[in-house]
């Protein structure tokens, strides 16, 4: 099958991402992948008014990633907004600075779809293509929950969490006092336990009950499987930034290594040490750490504590991580017209 160069560009609420790939089938085999932090979600949860600064920088970062999928020959560019564009009373505002910066049209996406391309994304990885995932996906203003084994997914939802929107929620200090990651921490449990795991918890359960089943040669009992059955069935992953960066600082990986991060197994006791080590040091100190962006030193705080919140309140005892997000589906589809 011929192949077909494409790019996407992902306008998040904490950095814009690119992908350029050469697209067979669903043979996804990049050519080059970059991100650039614009904070377009900074100031933006009490008025969910995107500010013009970052509104002015994310156009200029889209314009220069276009330039550079043009430069490596796409032969379409598509330009993807998600959380702080579809919460904002003023997308236009956006679209349209984009559109005079770069010459190219905006998709705003709901929350569904962008869990739905996550999972697409994630599943284009031959060893999770079959398997029965949770996929966590944590961006800047939202969190996507997502469920499923291949091309079935059971269970999909976009939630009001993200790494910024809890920053701004719950300021920390420099270094970040104890209190501080105790109060983030219970904040999270309430969150999950009142708006997570009611929509949540029962499509695990059917999930593990069917895998029970289907894996079982005696007849399945009527009790329903309780978290650490659920943990031993279906795979917790990890995708986005915070999930590559713990990747990283695990292996302590200088440069980006899809390999090597996508091997990468975090056992809760690990995360929590990350954590722990993370919210003890100055962002200064943080900046020093192997495989941390300098530029993520501060919102890696509430990215990490989300996946620990996640992983004790569902029971699961492993993270896996995925370097594939929404990219890697939403570029094997050309952009839509306007």
């Amino acid at each position: 099958m011929q192949s077909i160069r494409r790019a996407v560009i992902d306008v998040g609420t904490n950095s814009i991402k690119l992908l350029v790939a050469d697209i067979a089938g669903h043979d996804i085999r990049p050519v080059t992948e970059a991100s650039r932090q614009t904070r377009l979600g900074h100031g933006f949860y009490q008025t969910h008014r995107l500010q013009p600064g970052p509104i002015a920088n994310t156009a200029k970062a889209v314009a220069g990633f276009a330039d550079k999928a043009r430069e490596c020959q796409a032969a379409t560019i598509r330009v993807i907004a998600t959380s702080a564009a579809r919460d904002a009373v003023n997308p236009h505002d956006l679209t349209s600075a984009i559109e005079q910066a770069a010459g190219l049209n905006v998709e705003i996406i709901s929350g569904d779809r962008e869990a739905e391309l996550a999972f697409q994304g994630v599943t284009t990885d031959p060893l999770l293509a079959q398997t029965p995932l949770l996929l966590v996906d944590i961006g800047g203003g939202s969190t996507e929950f997502i469920l499923g084994a291949g091309e079935h997914k059971h269970f999909r939802e976009s939630f009001a969490l993200g790494t910024v929107r809890l920053m701004e929620k719950i300021p920390h200090s420099n270094p970040p006092e104890p209190g501080e990651l105790a109060a983030c921490r219970q904040w999270l449990k309430d969150f999950l336990e009142q708006t997570v795991r009611p929509r949540l918890e029962p499509a695990l359960h059917r999930e593990a009950a069917t895998l029970s089943t289907n894996n079982s040669p005696t007849p399945p009992s009527a009790h329903t499987p309780q978290p650490a059955t659920i943990s031993s069935l279906i795979q917790l992953v990890g995708v986005g930034g915070t999930a590559s960066i713990l990747a990283g600082m695990e292996a302590k990986l200088e440069q980006f290594d899809r390999e090597r991060m996508e091997a990468t197994r975090l056992p809760f006791g690990r995360l929590r040490w990350h954590v722990d080590r993370l919210w003890g040091l100055s962002l200064k100190e943080r900046e020093e750490i192997v495989g941390l962006p300098t530029n993520r030193a501060d919102v890696i705080l509430t990215g990490t504590v989300i996946y620990e919140a996640v992983m004790e309140q569902l029971g699961f005892a492993e993270l896996r991580i995925s370097t594939r997000g929404l990219r890697f589906a939403a570029v094997m589809d050309e952009p839509k017209k306007s």
